[in-house]
């Protein structure tokens, strides 16, 4: 018979070991046990400067929002209540770039840091779009080993941009967020995201199939790190979007390791929730900031448009989330963080949470949005 007692002891002591190993994957993720909306400060991060002077929206004080919103508890509460009973922190409606509604609750404020976890996959769409203008990238049909020929031994020639960007690459990749020796807990919680990365294989034929997966987008910043020679996807970010869009702050993006580290491109961007309606802003002019295309147009409505071809699915392009066949669109991050585009409307949404809420965020986008 096992001694319990020496059971308890060993069991105690190897989780003691994890947790002193701040570089060990699984001790991480023992320790953080979850993605939270503090985990800008758990990462060694890189900073994404802004420039010297920002735009700011327009206030109004007699803005447009629900007076009155069902509650969790089914009973009639005020829009207030109901975004701090669904652990909102932050929610923005912006609309003709009038702020609308501007909320804070629970303690955060606006100038108040949020991780953006996979709104950063949209963010990188962008940034390939930044890179085929600028001549770096020549197509989204270009096979992924022309940039990273590295990964010529792994089968994965047929791969294109395209299908990173459409999650239809076939690459084996476990997403599980529970799963402490899954892929997604490696690429988020290990310190050697470039080897993970360069480690994925091929599990069927690209362009057959949709699945949702971090590693594709890992890859996408991998492919944008080696047309950018020495620069890296924050200076990028920073070059062509921070800058250019005039934010209000400077943000970050959560790398691996110190130094020599890379961008966690599939989550981690780390920024205000105002300046996140900027992105907003910026994809509902189509590329144009204050008349500076700083994204082609033609980029813009390819990345939001409904195609089904090679297996993509009508509901998700480049990235990008299509919750209507309206022309509306969704960059979406785990806990329910969403910035909503309704161009046709004009029409901006931010919400950042702690957590979903246990809320059809999507469902509610749509539905404020046919109030305007």
């Amino acid at each position: 018979m096992v001694d319990t007692r020496k059971f308890v002891l060993l069991t105690l002591m190897l989780l003691v070991t994890l947790l002193g190993v701040s570089g060990c994957q699984l001790g991480r993720f023992v320790f953080y046990n979850f993605a939270d909306i503090s985990d800008h400060k758990k990462f060694q991060n890189r900073v994404v400067h802004r420039d010297t002077s920002h735009f700011e929206f327009f206030q109004t004080e007699t803005g447009r929002h629900p007076k009155k919103m069902i509650g969790l508890d089914q009973k009639e509460v005020s829009f207030e209540e109901f975004l701090h009973q669904t652990n909102t922190v932050s929610f923005l409606i912006i609309q003709n770039d009038t702020l609308q509604y501007e909320s804070y609750f629970h303690h955060y404020t606006d100038s108040s840091i949020i991780p953006s976890f996979s709104i950063s996959k949209s963010v990188i769409s962008i940034l390939i779009g930044c890179a085929i203008d600028d001549s770096l990238i020549s197509s989204v049909e270009d096979p992924i080993t022309k940039y990273l020929p590295e990964l010529e031994d792994k089968n994965l020639k047929k791969v294109k941009i395209k299908h990173l960007l459409q999650m239809t690459s076939g690459i084996d990749f476990n997403e599980s967020y529970s799963n402490p020796f899954g892929d997604a807990a490696a690429f988020y919680y290990g310190t050697n995201l470039r080897k993970k990365t360069l480690r994925l294989t091929l599990k069927e034929t690209p362009g057959t199939h949709f699945e949702y997966i971090s590693g594709n987008t890992q890859l996408l910043a991998m492919i944008l790190e080696s047309v950018l020679a020495s620069k890296n996807v924050s200076h990028y970010l920073e070059t062509k979007i921070w800058k250019p869009l005039n934010m209000e702050f400077d943000a970050s993006w959560s790398i691996d390791k110190n130094d020599e580290g890379i961008e966690k491109a599939f989550c981690c961007i780390n920024a205000r929730a105002r300046d996140y309606a900027k992105i907003g802003r910026l994809y509902a002019n189509k590329g144009n900031w204050n008349g500076t295309q700083i994204v082609s147009e033609q980029w813009v409505e390819q990345s939001t448009k409904i195609d089904t071809s090679e297996a993509s699915v009508n509901y998700y392009q480049y990235s990008w989330w299509l919750p209507s066949p309206d022309g509306d669109f969704i960059a979406e991050g785990i806990l329910g963080q969403l910035i909503y585009i309704h161009p046709k409307k004009n029409l901006i949404i931010v919400r950042m949470g702690k957590n979903e809420g246990s809320t059809d965020w999507w469902g509610m986008m749509k539905s404020l949005a046919s109030s305007y």
